[in-house]
């Protein structure tokens, strides 16, 4: 039964995978024009993850999925993604399982630390050189026009 378990696992990255009883699918009806399809078919797919239940993640790429998940991470830390802007069941539950896997991919990207950076002295140079220039312009349209 355990060699079961483990290979019922759904992957959603290269090296990142969940447990498939551990994503939560449910359908209900969508919102919207569509007719007929519409008020009797559930097309629109939910897609419930709890993040700790994720492996194969950094602790940093971990909280840049919480970050990016936003307003989607609910208060017991799960993942809660929407798709219904098809009009069959099996493309929205396709495009709600692309949608976590983008945002897993995304999250897994690590940022490159900021380098502290210090102007060149010829840099230094030309910045107040062109300050100069363009103070002297200004100048110059002030003691044309008031002639007093």
């Amino acid at each position: 039964m355990s060699d079961l378990s483990d290979s019922s696992r759904i992957e959603l990255a290269p090296g990142v995978h969940i447990a498939s009883d551990a994503l939560h699918i449910q359908y209900t009806r969508s919102s919207g024009p569509g007719g007929q399809n519409v008020n009797k078919l559930n097309t629109r797919s939910e897609l419930w993850i709890v993040v700790d239940d994720i492996v194969g993640m950094t602790a940093g790429g971990m909280a840049r999925l919480r970050r990016l998940a936003g307003k989607r991470l609910t208060r017991d830390g799960r993942i809660h993604l929407v798709a219904q802007t098809e009009r069959s069941q099996e493309r929205n539950r396709a495009a709600v399982m692309d949608r976590l896997r983008l945002m897993i991919e995304t999250a897994m990207i690590e940022p490159k630390p900021r380098r502290a950076t210090k102007p060149s002295r010829a840099a230094k140079r030309r910045r107040l050189d062109s300050k100069r220039r363009r103070g002297e312009i200004k100048a110059g349209r002030k003691s044309a026009g008031h002639e007093d």
